[in-house]
């Protein structure tokens, strides 16, 4: 059985979704205001894996996601380059799903700009404020986080000690992992005409950024999500507040499980502007990686651990999958020989290791190097062309997750001597 690491609880659990005939999935989505590097990218990919893996194991599921277009930032940017917001995230949009569709993570079944969410935003602002949640304070609008007493029950944050005397976050978000011990803002008011405001019943403003989840959400699913895949940035603050705000208005949870990746590294720091260390898909494909290349490097740890990118460790990684896509291929040209498949020994083994590895709380690792080792084994080049026909296709069932198997498009730099050498190993 499938077995999740639940942020909710702090514990591995077996996986069951809340509606038989779909399980809904909402990951977080990318803020627009500017294009997204490849420890975002990773993000993307392990919620890819959780999809990905729930169609192999039979499940239909159906993802949302978000673009963040409209925060703090996003209007921070715009103003700064002196264009209209709409047409700067355009422009990141459409980048972004490029890049999705080049490292092969399958578009979700719907993607909702966070203003295209706006009525569902003032509705629910206009819920909490009649329901005594939300109150007014000059021209914006917050939510109490008393009136919630499970506020932080995601982080294990004891809500009990938060200070009576009001303290007010009037911004979006904060820079670090630490808590903001007050209540946080649901609508932006706005003077002037700038084009990040609307009109609204509720005044003239913007929706902050943490209303935009469970807008979109509430517009699309009326149940539980079966999961809420995110960033571990985003574990601090930003999803227990969209659990104070969804849950102050249903009678039921908003997720049975969270799930959180963790950060990718570069030369063991966090990418940022100030240490100069962001890098993007376009960065390695100008060194000559394929895009199969860098998503494997990307899916290849565990999501839950911090994943440390170098030139080397690249190489070496790309390398690896250079060696396992030619035994693959190996193995198909002898399968060809064979009109139809005949199960093995080897091809059950094939199945049953990339299974437990993933049941595993989506062990890609394991699961990528426990089914190399097997197609490695000296008894693999005694089977029939019949036998290697069922391998092959257990391969490429396992393929339907990883999607590494085939090369992918290059684009920049041919290979250097050093890439070219790590191929032939």
């Amino acid at each position: 059985m499938l077995t999740l690491y639940n942020t909710l609880g702090r514990k591995r659990q077996v996986f069951r979704p809340v509606n038989d005939r779909v399980v809904n999935i909402f990951t977080c989505g990318p803020s627009v205001y500017q294009r997204a590097h490849i420890g975002n990218f990773r993000t993307f990919l392990f919620e890819d894996i959780v999809v990905r893996y729930l169609r192999y194991r039979g499940f239909r599921v159906v993802r949302g996601m978000n673009f963040t277009d409209v925060e703090d930032k996003a209007v921070s940017e715009a103003l700064r380059r002196k264009m209209p917001l709409r047409k700067m995230t355009n422009a990141t949009i459409r980048e972004f799903i490029r890049e999705m569709r080049l490292l092969r993570i399958a578009v979700p079944e719907y993607l909702c700009r966070a203003s295209e969410a706006l009525d569902g935003a003032v509705a629910i602002v206009k819920l909490l404020l009649k329901r005594g949640i939300a109150y007014r304070h000059g021209n914006n609008i917050y939510f109490n986080t008393l009136t919630f007493p499970r506020l932080g029950v995601l982080a294990g944050i004891d809500s009990s000690t938060w200070p009576v005397p009001r303290h007010r976050f009037h911004n979006d978000t904060y820079p670090g992992m630490r808590w903001n011990r007050g209540d946080f803002v649901l609508w932006h008011g706005c003077e002037g005409d700038y084009d990040v405001c609307w009109d609204a019943d509720i005044g003239h403003g913007r929706p902050a950024w943490n209303i935009q989840d469970a807008s979109i959400i509430r517009g699309y699913i009326g149940e539980t999500l079966s999961i809420y895949c995110g960033g571990i940035d985003n574990l601090v603050r930003h999803h227990d507040y969209s659990i104070a705000i969804l849950e102050s208005l249903r009678p039921y949870p908003m997720a049975r499980f969270w799930l959180h990746g963790s950060h990718l590294l570069v030369g063991g720091k966090k990418m940022s502007k100030s240490t100069g260390n962001i890098l993007y898909t376009g960065n390695l494909l100008g060194k000559g990686y394929d895009a199969g290349e860098i998503r494997f490097f990307l899916i290849y740890g565990h999501y839950r651990r911090n994943l440390n990118y170098a030139d080397r460790a690249m190489e070496r990684t790309a390398g690896k999958l250079q060696t396992f896509r030619e035994r693959v291929r190996s193995l198909q040209l002898r399968g060809r020989r064979a009109s139809r498949a005949r199960e093995c020994a080897l091809s059950h083994d094939v199945q049953r290791s990339f299974e437990r590895a993933m049941d595993d709380d989506l062990n890609v690792k394991a699961a990528f190097d426990d089914i190399a080792e097997i197609i490695r084994r000296p008894a693999m080049d005694t089977l029939t062309p019949a036998e290697v026909k069922a391998v092959a296709g257990v391969l490429d069932d396992a393929d339907s997750v990883l999607q590494v198997m085939k090369p992918g498009t290059a684009r920049g730099a041919a290979m250097s001597g050093r890439r070219r050498r790590s191929a032939g190993r």
